[in-house]
């Protein structure tokens, strides 16, 4: 009988992000991935006090390479960056990376400055944004102390992006720069949307981002199937047709419905802009508006293991999820998956109920990359989220409270990371 594989599953502890690195191993050969490298600015992880900071985590990771690499160079196959939000990319900054051979860098399709599809979502996402920092900071100026507008602010520039890591990315900034392969994923070609490893068997299935517009505008469940049966306070009544924006970054009303997310205009449609300026509520839907509609956008993939399936999601919500378990092929790929990456922390719009309670399957294990943020204490994770997956047998690692388990190491000396490691049979 065939010698089995083995997967291993590192999750890194930024905090309040995520950091994933996997490695799959049969006989000489090894693959590995680094899913994301990231942390929210609210959320960094403390040490005696102490905020660790991301470039601790980006040295714990090439630190790892390097143990494992043969000649001591620290090499990864493939580096995937879900989306662009800060705490999924803002360790990409860091300068330690140029030490760092990458075989492949993977990013969504709405950061290829040569697609189509690309151009209206990304320009109307970063002017939003840009414009929305600006106002927060001017409201901040009257009232410094208001937690709404310090955690708007954080919002936009979240979903602004890091430059100098998208930089990197986009760019191939690495140590063999030049020969790295930047894929903008999913492709439009559907073959090359199963990536081979160069392990037989071995196959990464790219099911997402949809790039249907009617799917990244779904940004929320219908309130029948939410975690939250009251996650509906975000959602602004359209009564004002006044633009938000200067007249220079105006979309011609004929191109609103193509160019920009639907929850976008609902939030230009429901405020003025003097009255944005000072109104803490409205800019703190505005902005989380901004961060549902990032999320929607990465990459979602399943790293087929012989049939064993590993699901990462990215920060996908209900759009991105629908896509998915309404198309057949799609669905079958993420059923009784062996690993489920938990979607944006466990938040409660990005784990559907029936993906957990009828999809998901008994027995899997479930990685949680969660830090603690003050104004999401009491629901990231979300009660109900976890309380669904422990009634499936489903086994629960969370990065804030890491525990040993059967097949389970956690690094005790600087609670840097819980690492699980998977048995999958060929054949």
């Amino acid at each position: 009988m065939p010698a089995p594989t083995t997967v291993t599953i590192r999750m890194y502890n930024p905090g309040f992000g995520d950091c994933f690195l996997v490695t799959v191993k049969e006989h000489d050969k090894t693959w590995r991935m680094l899913v994301d490298c990231g942390v929210h600015s609210h959320g960094r992880f403390k040490v005696n006090g102490q905020s660790r900071g991301i470039g601790e985590i980006v040295g714990a990771v090439i630190d790892q390479l390097s143990a494992e690499a043969a000649d001591g160079q620290p090499a990864v196959d493939v580096v995937v960056a879900t989306h662009r939000h800060a705490d999924h990319i803002s360790g990409f900054a860091e300068d330690a990376w140029n030490a760092v051979r990458v075989g492949e860098v993977w990013v969504p399709f709405v950061e290829d400055p040569e697609d189509p599809d690309t151009r209206a979502l990304k320009g109307d996402l970063g002017e939003a944004a840009k414009h929305l920092q600006a106002l927060v900071a001017r409201a901040r100026k009257a009232r410094p102390g208001s937690r709404s507008l310090a955690l708007a602010l954080d919002f936009a520039a979240n979903s602004s992006g890091n430059a100098l890591a998208t930089k990197r990315l986009v760019e191939g900034e690495f140590a063999n720069r030049g020969t790295v392969r930047v894929r903008y994923l999913p492709s439009r070609e559907p073959a090359e949307n199963a990536i081979p490893t160069g392990i037989d068997g071995v196959t990464v299935h790219v099911l997402g981002p949809s790039r249907k517009a009617e799917l990244l505008k779904r940004m929320n469940p219908p309130a029948s199937v939410r975690w939250l049966e009251d996650a509906d306070h975000e959602a602004l009544p359209a009564t004002d047709r006044e633009d938000l924006f200067d007249t220079m970054y105006r979309v011609p009303r004929d191109e609103v419905e193509t160019r920009i997310p639907e929850e976008l205009v609902k939030t230009r449609n429901s405020l003025r802009l003097n009255e944005m300026a000072y109104d803490e509520d409205s800019l703190l839907a505005a902005a989380s508006v901004l961060e549902r509609s990032v999320n929607n956008t990465s990459v979602f993939f399943v790293l087929d293991v012989h049939g064993s399936r590993f699901v990462f999601v990215g920060d996908s919500q209900q759009g991105a999820w629908d896509h998915v378990l309404d198309d057949p092929a799609a669905r079958r790929l993420v059923t009784d998956a062996t690993f489920y990456k938990v979607g944006h922390h466990g938040s409660h719009n990005a784990t559907p109920r029936r993906y957990v309670e009828e999809i998901l399957g008994d027995d899997a294990t479930a990685m949680v990359p969660v830090g603690f943020v003050r104004a999401w204490a009491d629901t990231i994770p979300n009660a109900h989220l976890l309380e669904g997956l422990a009634e499936k047998h489903i086994r629960i690692i969370r990065a804030d409270s890491p525990h040993i388990d059967k097949d389970v190491t956690v690094d005790d000396a600087h609670q840097l990371w819980t690492e699980a490691r998977f048995t999958c049979p060929v054949g």
